[in-house]
């Protein structure tokens, strides 16, 4: 994604270039990163699935006891008063609200406003080679805390994981916890084995994947086999097809494990599958 200095955001009520947003040093984000954040696409101008991001994004905040500043109304006008301030059609909005500004102390201030910060990106398109080939995935050990589905700002143990993704050529690691599956370091998981797609069920273990859960219901939609269950390690490696999802990158293949091939080393034909059902649902939203 690329920004450049007339980009525009939002500030605590205020519309103003990016480069020009101040955050104070005692903000809870910046000291603590105490807050959390929702990132929603933009196809055609439009918000894509604002009632599911915004539901998340209330029990994120429920979770860490931070009272909603906006009704989703509200919410959907700053949007779409900010997208409307973008050239490009389609954008990664990236909302982010925190505890705000109180003297730095563990415990929550007695009273306290909230710092509501949001910005809109041109979001790139997956790249076609990713779709014909598929990606390069590692396996790592799930270091993160236990509360994996809030969606907080203090992101260093997946920023950790995913550099090691990095440094090892890959493009995302897939953590496992206890033996199981979890998820990526900002993706959620898939297999196919024997025609059937499985991913974790959603616990505290894993973020609540908007997509992860678009998949799951065009999978019921057109009578494809799907199931949420746990994913062992050795059902991981020996899947016929492994998939990540994620709202900035919708649904990618995972051709290559730990150096290992998955399946020919191509996208998988049910991957092929969903990816047309996936696409059909966002064209027939921008054509609304």
């Amino acid at each position: 994604m690329t920004m450049t200095s007339s980009s525009m955001c939002y500030l605590n009520g205020e519309y103003l270039p990016l480069d020009e947003a101040k955050v104070s040093v005692l903000d809870r984000g910046f000291i603590f990163g105490d807050g959390v954040y929702e990132v929603i696409p933009v196809f055609n101008n439009k918000l894509f699935r604002i009632n599911e991001h915004l539901t998340r994004l209330q029990n994120s905040l429920d979770a860490i006891k931070v009272s909603n500043p906006n009704t989703n109304n509200m919410w959907c006008d700053i949007l779409n008063k900010l997208v409307s301030q973008h050239v490009d059609s389609e954008l990664s909005v990236y909302i982010q609200v925190t505890r705000g500004v109180a003297p730095r102390d563990h415990a929550f201030p007695d009273a306290g406003n909230t710092t509501v910060f949001i910005m809109a990106n041109p979001m790139q398109a997956v790249a076609t080679d990713v779709i014909e080939n598929g990606i390069e995935a590692i396996t790592l050990d799930d270091i993160r805390w236990q509360f994996c589905n809030i969606k907080a700002i203090s992101l260093l143990p997946n920023i950790l994981l995913k550099q090691q993704a990095v440094e090892k050529g890959a493009t995302e690691a897939i953590l496992i916890r206890d033996g199981n599956v979890s998820e990526g370091t900002a993706s959620n998981a898939f297999i196919v084995k024997n025609g059937v797609i499985t991913t974790p069920p959603k616990t505290s273990m894993l973020l609540p994947g908007i997509t992860r859960d678009l998949v799951v219901e065009l999978a019921h939609q057109h009578n494809l086999p799907c199931e949420e269950k746990a994913i062992t390690e050795s059902e991981l490696r020996l899947a016929d097809e492994i998939w990540l999802t994620s709202s900035t990158k919708d649904i990618v293949a995972v051709t290559q494990l730990d150096k290992q091939q998955i399946g020919n080393r191509k996208p998988g034909e049910i991957y092929r599958k969903m990816l047309g059902l996936f696409q059909d649902f966002k064209k027939q939203l921008m054509t609304q």
